[in-house]
């Protein structure tokens, strides 16, 4: 299982959607439209995608680290 890391192309904003859509094998428009989808629903989807922006690694820092 490889680790989840933000990639550096292909990224709208922070690239959470697109580590995500990377890891369970969607495209990143589907994870995009998953989460504004979501963001009708109550709840702290915003704040969650703010703090997966700062636990997830950015690609090339993790390419680096090895």
């Amino acid at each position: 299982m490889t680790a989840i890391a933000r990639p550096t192309q292909g990224r709208m904003i922070g690239g959470v959607c697109a580590a995500l859509a990377r890891r369970f094998g969607t495209s990143a428009t589907t994870m995009r439209v998953i989460f504004l989808v979501s963001c009708l629903l109550p709840g702290p989807q915003f704040v969650l995608y703010i703090a997966l922006w700062f636990l997830f690694p950015s690609e090339d820092k993790v390419r680096t680290a090895w």
